[in-house]
């Protein structure tokens, strides 16, 4: 047996003491000490629950008295769109048939008239002009010179080969086709015990002979004392370890996702639960009508107006929405929304909805670049609850500006904020903020939940830059850390996470 996967034997002298189950397994063991017997057919001979049953044969094995082999294999299925792109063909191979049908030209619309969704038309155009079947722009056409599109493609082999269960596969292209979601990779084990020679050895007390685990006053004053048999005191037992208060599960992850940031160079700011509306969403370029501004999507203060405003600042931002230009300019950043803006609704006290506003006040007070800062902070917002929605939820808010930065820096980010935390499914699609372009979704799967967006963010637009003062590209992100929390340590209910119940919480509650 394996050195790693078993412990040493017990010292001879030391005493050991069994619990009932224990007992009955390691005579289960004992009955045919040189067969190697499987957890299903060790619990139909003991009658023990599988649960009872492992915990046993763990505590039997670490006390030196049982031996476990393993077996782990990996088996490979195709998952429901991998068994639908087998029988179809893959999109990249149904693009080059609908090339050739349409005599090597293909213009976007003809593609969507094949019948290949959004999400197939941008995989297998990636696909292809990656291996030179297609030239670049549009309408579509073949790459010079004119490539052979009869051969299979290494992903249509490894497909074929998973469904008739071959060994041999090219694992370059077996992840690849699981990150794309067509196939699925199941881990097994299988564990086999004996009894060690120790465990053999070990005398047993006769079936049915009660075993004491205390001596009471009960059994010295009625002298039952001398009439039974005490269990074995097992002094290499380990006792229980107490300690003082222990942080929060949730709040442990997010210090890690902090020293992840600060390893990736950005310094941390924070700003007030209690905004304006102008910080929280003037400055950022919502009109003041916006829907996300309604009572449906903000939890609204009844009390007085907020702090002052900067007004220098105020009358920039309000140049911008109006479409007017800003003070000491000639032109308009934009047309604007071309509806009057109102200092008074932008004096309005709400509860924070984004850490957005957090990077608003941090450019407004640092206007000098390079710009490389994150917040995580509480966000605010009349959600209804269920398994992705809380009314209280987390941001993880950052920025990074500096000349030449593009979006391309910021689907780096998210891959390597994705990667640090051990999440490999990942993908980024585009979307729309009125505070960013060009903007990005970025999704994570959870195994229950499925996709989620978790990673928006964009390029901050010139009507919330320019009246800030900056002159450099800004890239910014709201990734929505509570969501990503899900994922990475494996809870399937977002309210889990503000449990005060340690049992649950340290259990990951199903």
């Amino acid at each position: 047996m394996p050195d790693e996967e078993n412990p040493p034997p017990p010292d001879p002298s030391a005493a050991l003491s069994l619990s009932g189950p224990e007992r009955v397994v390691l005579e289960a063991l004992r009955a045919a000490p040189h067969v190697l017997q499987e957890d299903s057919a060790l619990a139909e001979r003991t009658g023990l629950p599988t649960d009872a049953l492992r915990g046993s044969l763990e505590r039997l094995r670490s006390k030196g008295l049982v031996l476990v082999s393993e077996d782990a294999w990996v088996e490979r299925k195709l998952t429901h769109r991998g068994e639908e792109a087998r029988a179809r063909g893959l999109p990249e191979r149904r693009f080059l048939f609908a090339l050739r049908r349409r005599g090597g030209t293909l213009t976007p619309d003809q593609v969507e008239a094949e019948g290949l969704t959004g999400e197939e038309q941008g995989a297998a155009i990636g696909y292809l002009r990656r291996h030179h079947f297609l030239a670049e722009g549009v309408p579509f056409r073949w790459a010079e010179p004119r490539p052979d599109v009869d051969s299979p493609f290494p992903e249509e082999q490894v497909l074929q080969a998973v469904a008739t269960g071959a060994k041999e596969v090219d694992e370059s292209v077996l992840a690849q086709l699981q990150r794309r979601g067509l196939v699925l990779l199941e881990r097994h084990s299988v564990r086999r015990w004996l009894p060690s020679p120790e465990g053999l050895a070990l005398p047993l007390p006769k079936a049915g002979q009660p075993l004491v685990g205390a001596l009471t006053p009960t059994l010295l004053g009625s002298e039952e004392w001398a009439h039974v048999s005490f269990r074995p005191y097992d002094v290499r037992a380990t006792v229980p370890y107490l300690q003082g208060a222990r942080p929060h599960p949730y709040l442990a992850w997010i210090e890690e996702v902090e020293d992840i940031l600060v390893g990736l160079g950005f310094q941390e700011a924070e700003g007030p639960l209690l905004e304006t509306e102008f910080w929280n969403a003037d400055v950022l370029n919502m009109p003041q009508e916006h829907p996300a501004r309604s009572v449906h999507d903000m939890f609204f203060v009844n009390s007085p107006p907020g702090a002052p405003l900067p007004g220098e600042l105020v009358e920039r931002v309000a140049a911008a929405h109006e479409g007017r230009p800003m003070p000491g300019e000639r032109l308009p950043v934009s047309p604007g929304w071309r509806t009057p803006y109102s200092r008074d609704r932008a004096r309005r006290p709400v509860l924070r909805s984004q850490t957005t506003a957090v990077s608003a006040r941090f450019l407004a007070t640092q206007p000098e670049p390079p710009f490389r800062m994150y917040c995580i902070g509480r966000n605010f917002r009349p959600d209804a609850l269920d398994a992705r929605h809380h009314v209280e939820f987390d941001q993880c808010e950052g920025i990074l500006g500096d000349t030449g930065v593009t979006i391309r820096h910021l689907v780096g980010v998210f891959k390597a904020f994705a990667e640090a935390l051990g999440i490999s499914e990942l993908k980024i699609r585009p979307s729309y903020f009125p505070f960013t372009e060009p903007s990005i979704e970025g999704y994570v799967r959870h195994p229950r939940l499925g996709w989620m967006e978790v990673f928006p963010g964009g390029m901050l637009r010139p009507e919330v830059l320019r009246p800030l003062g900056i002159g450099v590209p800004v890239a910014a992100w709201g990734i929505g850390i509570t969501r990503l929390a899900l994922v990475s340590l494996g809870y399937n209910d977002i309210r889990d996470l503000y449990l005060d119940d340690r049992g649950r919480l340290t259990g990951r509650p199903e």
